[in-house]
């Protein structure tokens, strides 16, 4: 448990027939930030949410704007579209909450492992670590040691945990008190398997560093990611970083994962799911290119150069904007706060403030979690792959959750049906290359 006190509770629902500004977009198919820009030009009316939180939206006036501008409406119930029950997570008025919970101040007074476990069972258990088997974990080293030297730490992770699986004979008892167990010997397991970081310039450091048995798994991961001394700031940056980015509702990733326990895969090949969406460059791998979008503004000594080069080429500027926030994403938010405390982390901070700033003269983008995740990652002498890394590790406590409740749901469930747009049949059949016609 850390230091930091306070927690609270989300908001209520919003009155019948009135959509978040979430809901608003959706039922439009446009970002939150055009929503706002129909109000702005009085094609859309507003009112503030009950307590001042964010704004709410009459649904007959967005659906009457959405059929005068073609734009897309909501799927009838039932008509295949996967929109579904969940009691995990929340994302509502620039914020989401774990288990009705603000999420932003768990991850400030709560390890990591403290807050996967109330994301598992809904109790919270301070001071609870994880522990990696011997044998789970020597098998798990066995397989990462046997990888080529280029290879990601996303790479890894997906070797860690197929070798896990092999290692655990009863993996398809999906009762809760199983998948539990796996839970807590594979989230350690794979930070155990990933050799530690070394400096560019040297070629030891290969063999694994003892670890205490009651290290929390931010202090274990550490070593993994950079070969500089722990700071007590610093780890408190990257604690807080993991356990903010435990669950984000239906992320791709997530989806894959339910999709496998829908299927009543086991806990160990949902979370290979969930990491082989997860490797997609506009999902976890999205913090590398913000990491190595900071060290050139760093090495150019300003953000202007660098954005009018995205801009000049059409890229999008990496580290800003999310779909489900029109304000700064919560988790960038709280990151920044802790990352002003570490003193290493201030060039690297001013940079990413350079790059909004910048960018702001453009397009009004607010600075996402990616973002955060590139100034812990280029300030502690991480590699650019470093965020994905802590996203994959962070992440797989979610998708546990995920699956936890997808096993108790109708099992394959997810089954949308697929709109043919192929040749009509009958259609003659097809003649192999080169054979000569009979």
């Amino acid at each position: 448990m850390k230091d930091q006190a306070g927690s609270g509770n989300g908001p209520g629902a919003t009155a019948p027939q009135r959509l978040s500004t979430r809901e608003t977009a959706e039922r439009l198919g446009v970002k939150p930030e055009t929503v706002y820009a129909y109000v702005s030009r009085g094609q859309l009316s507003s009112s503030r949410a009950p307590g001042g939180r964010g704004s709410t939206f009459d649904a007959a006036e967005v659906d009457a704007l959405a059929r005068r501008t073609g734009r897309r409406t909501p799927s009838p119930a039932g008509a295949g579209d996967l929109a579904f029950r969940t009691g995990i997570t929340l994302i509502e008025d620039n914020a989401y909450y774990f288990r009705g919970v603000d999420a932003v101040e768990l991850a400030r007074r709560y390890a990591y492992e403290e807050v996967a476990e109330w994301l598992w069972t809904g109790e919270l258990r301070p001071g609870v670590r994880f522990t990696a088997p011997d044998e789970t974990l020597a098998a798990a080293r066995r397989a990462v040691g046997a990888l080529p030297a280029h290879s990601g730490s996303t790479d890894r992770l997906r070797v860690a945990v197929v070798a896990s699986s092999t290692a655990d004979p009863l993996r398809f008892d999906l009762s809760p008190e199983a998948v539990l167990a796996a839970a807590r010997s594979l989230v350690p397991t794979l930070v155990g398997a990933l050799p530690p970081a070394t400096d560019a310039s040297s070629t030891a450091g290969t063999a694994e560093a003892p670890e205490a048995s009651d290290a929390g798994l931010a202090r274990q991961l550490w070593p993994k990611l950079t070969p500089r001394p722990a700071d007590e700031p610093s780890i408190a940056a990257l604690d807080t970083a993991l356990a903010l980015l435990i669950d984000h509702d239906l992320a791709a990733s997530t989806l894959a994962a339910r999709v496998a326990a829908s299927a009543r895969a086991h806990p160990y090949a949902v979370v290979s799911a969930g990491l082989g969406v997860l490797e997609g460059q506009l999902h976890g791998a999205a913090s590398g290119l913000a990491h190595r979008m900071l060290t050139e503004v760093l090495e150019r000594g300003s953000a202007v150069p660098v954005v009018a080069d995205h801009l000049r080429t059409g890229r999008r500027v990496p580290g800003l904007g999310h779909r489900l926030y029109t304000a700064e994403d919560p988790r960038a938010r709280a990151l920044f706060a802790l990352l002003a405390q570490v003193p290493q982390a201030a060039a690297a901070l001013a940079a990413a403030r350079d790059v909004v700033a910048t960018t702001a003269r453009h397009t009004p983008l607010h600075a996402n979690v990616d973002l955060a995740l590139a100034v812990l990652s280029v300030s502690c002498g991480m590699s650019a792959e470093a965020g994905e890394a802590v996203f994959a590790v962070s992440r797989t406590a979610g998708w546990i959750a995920h699956a936890l409740e997808e096993y108790g749901e109708r099992p394959l469930r997810m089954r949308p049906s697929g709109q043919y747009a192929g040749p009509r049949p009958p259609q003659p059949l097809p003649a192999a290359t080169g054979e000569p016609p009979r």
